[in-house]
């Protein structure tokens, strides 16, 4: 058995990935639950891509304050504080549902989920060997999206409209509190975190930045205005949850290929492939009649949309030492929050076709494929002058 990606006295994973699966089926029913239950609640529908951009400005806001908290109190005790903090967005929600307080409880949630996501990343990362973080952030990752498609399918059983799902969020969310409650062995060593110098982040991976800011250019959109977007579509009204579980679910499934090929095939080629692939899909959502075709082509879609996120953070963290791996997370995840805030709204503002968001994607999607490719190219001609130097 490999005790680094099971549990260790040290550094185990168990806590973090056992609370982060609930923490991924409430968050993943959440995100689509919000968009489609303004009505029930007397708001506007027009409230939906702000929502979307102010949720992610709040991971942004709160991308920048992680390292602080951790370094103070540790990963064990911080993960309880986020999720905590969530939950406390969520009821004020529910006694208070008017615009202003939404947004505010929306922007303090993405706070909260900024904190979730770097303690759990850089709980994982701080492994011994690169081989080693890409199997830790892959069991991270499937557990993320797979919870995330276990909360879309619950859409059609448990509905969304009024208290009651909401309540079976904040349940899942107090589920989620339980491991790092109940567990205090396993986490890093609080004194392993050093804050990187502006030197040391002018120096970090750009294909990695890039990356992980096309993840959030991609996933603020699809979180956030997707749900809107098949619930309009006459054909797929009725099967919202489960289209929006197949985007999740090809997202967990390419995890596995995704550790896989990271440690094998140049990293910037591999976001080159999987931009590609997200390409195509998009096409296929345009010229598909075929609900069978359709869901395949947003399972494909999902998982090139997920598999770039871990890619990205890999590739940052490949050659840094342990103490810097906190810091790295954040600036990744700072990266990706001005992805996610800037997405929605240009998602919105670029185009009013009734397939605005998927011609947004394919955008997207296409120009980053340009991108890494020439990166992956630059890199290997790089390589053969050093080569040929020696």
């Amino acid at each position: 058995m490999d005790t680094t990606a099971v549990h260790d006295s040290k550094n185990s994973t168990l806590v973090p990935v056992l609370g982060l699966s609930f923490f991924a089926v409430a968050s993943g029913f959440l995100m689509s639950l919000i968009p489609l239950s303004l009505t029930s609640f007397g708001l506007d529908h027009t409230l939906v891509p702000w929502l979307a951009s102010i949720f992610y400005l709040g991971l942004l806001i709160g991308a920048t304050s992680v390292e602080k908290v951790i370094s103070k109190i540790g990963h064990r005790v911080a993960f309880i504080v986020f999720l905590c903090l969530l939950i406390a967005s969520i009821i004020t929600m529910l006694l208070l549902p008017i615009e202003p307080v939404w947004l505010g409880a929306r922007f303090i949630a993405g706070m909260a989920v900024a904190g979730v996501f770097v303690v759990v990343e850089s709980w994982l990362l701080m492994a011994d060997s690169a081989k080693a973080r890409a199997k830790r952030l892959g069991l991270y990752m499937t557990s993320l999206y797979g919870g995330s498609a276990l909360g879309q399918l619950a859409i059609s059983p448990l509905g969304t409209d009024g208290i009651a799902p909401f309540l079976y969020v904040i349940g899942l969310l107090m589920l989620a509190v339980l491991p790092p409650l109940l567990i205090k062995s396993g986490q890093p060593e609080k004194k392993a975190q050093e804050k990187m110098r502006v030197s040391e982040i002018k120096k970090l991976n750009r294909p990695a930045i890039i990356g992980c800011l096309i993840s959030g250019l991609l996933l603020g959109p699809i979180y956030g205005l997707m749900p809107s977007y098949i619930s309009a579509q006459a054909a797929q009204t009725q099967y919202t949850g489960v289209l929006m579980a197949s985007i999740v679910l090809g997202g967990m499934l390419i995890q596995p290929l995704v550790s896989y090929l990271s440690t094998r095939v140049s990293k910037s080629l591999l976001m080159a492939m999987f931009s590609l692939l997200g390409t195509l899909a998009v096409v296929g959502l345009l010229e598909s009649q075929s609900l069978l075709l359709i869901g395949v082509s947003y399972l494909v879609l999902g998982a090139a949309s997920f598999a770039l996120y871990p890619i990205a953070i890999t590739l940052a963290c490949d050659a840094l030492p342990m103490t810097k791996i906190v810091s790295a997370t954040e600036i990744m995840l700072l990266s990706y929050s001005v992805g996610s805030v800037v997405g929605p709204l240009l998602t919105t503002k670029l185009t009013q076709s009734s397939n605005g968001i998927l011609y947004y994607l394919g955008a997207i999607m296409l120009t980053t494929c340009l991108y890494m490719l020439i990166k992956s190219i630059e890199k290997l001609e790089s390589g053969h002058k050093s080569v040929a130097g020696l």
